[in-house]
């Protein structure tokens, strides 16, 4: 019970505050120690373990010990460094920012949606900036809320920052390029094993959101049931599809994935339709994370 105040206010503090500085960023310490560590290890699947359990191991450390405090003092401290491992405020603001963008220039909401997905954003067209924002939107809940949350839960302030760190290796050298495929391959693996409850819980949290909003709510069950394992990732399919099926759109990685059904066009109504089920969808599950704790 004592952590339901650290996760609560964790919440507030990522939603009202922009994110920290780099310099007191643990997540930018760890993309730093990450670029280091490649700079001297061989390229091998053994490599890959070392990092990641060093990279666990530093970010971890001082999560435990700060276990040891007790009161206001520990409530607060750790309040703040939950706060820095999930990103509600900055998910729900990227988003909106290539929204408005895309009504004053494409070229503009292009170019923002170039910083949050990886795939080529030169060409694309108006239903395809709003599918791959919709996407990533919905895709990141797990990544950037609810699996750090469920961590949290099980294992406190070290689980959600061994989340963290496991997740930021995957996003780093989690690729299958000629330097990466070896080197990524324990954290990425890991990273899929410590989403796959998450991703599933997120999946199932928009339908019930679904219902709750009067939205299709059958149809985001029928095509997370049918969709969500059509993603190469294990997991990443299960919030997009169930947001699809909702929604009544066809989202598309063009060449890599097709989820749901195009009944509806995509429009900028469309995607304030996402924020909504999105938002609802982690109140929902930040609200079921408090009542666990309160039974635990």
């Amino acid at each position: 019970m004592n952590e339901i105040p650290v996760l609560l206010l964790a919440v507030l503090i990522d939603i009202i505050l922009e994110e920290p500085p780099a310099i007191l960023h643990p997540v930018v310490h760890m993309g730093s120690i990450i670029v280091w560590m490649k700079g001297f290890l061989s390229k091998t699947r053994l490599s890959g373990m070392i990092m990641t359990l060093a990279v666990i191991s530093v970010f971890t450390a001082p999560a435990i010990l700060i276990g040891y405090l007790d009161g206001p003092l520990y409530t607060l401290i750790a309040a703040v460094l939950l706060s820095t491992v999930i990103s509600i405020r900055m998910l729900f603001t990227s988003a909106l920012d290539v929204g408005r963008s895309l009504n004053n220039s494409i070229d503009e909401a292009r170019e923002k949606l170039s910083y949050l997905v990886s795939r080529d954003t030169a060409t694309l067209t108006d239903g395809q900036i709003l599918s791959a924002t919709i996407e990533t939107l919905t895709e990141n809940l797990t990544d950037s809320v609810t699996a750090p949350i469920f961590y949290f839960i099980l294992l406190g302030l070290p689980g959600a920052f061994l989340y963290r760190a496991v997740n930021t290796l995957d996003a780093m050298v989690g690729y299958l390029d000629d330097e990466n495929r070896d080197l990524g391959w324990f954290p990425a693996r890991l990273d899929d094993i410590l989403n796959y409850i998450p991703s599933r819980v997120t999946g199932f949290m928009i339908v019930l959101a679904a219902f709750l909003l009067s939205m299709n709510w059958k149809n985001s069950l029928r095509v997370l049931l049918r969709d969500a394992r059509r993603t190469p990732s294990p997991n990443s399919g299960f919030t997009m599809a169930a947001t699809a099926g909702a929604l009544s759109v066809q989202l598309e990685k063009p060449g890599v994935y097709v989820l749901g059904d195009p009944r509806d066009l995509l429009s900028h109504e469309k995607l304030k339709d996402a924020l909504k089920l999105s938002s609802l969808s982690l109140a929902l599950f930040i609200l079921s994370a408090t009542g666990i704790m309160l039974v635990i």
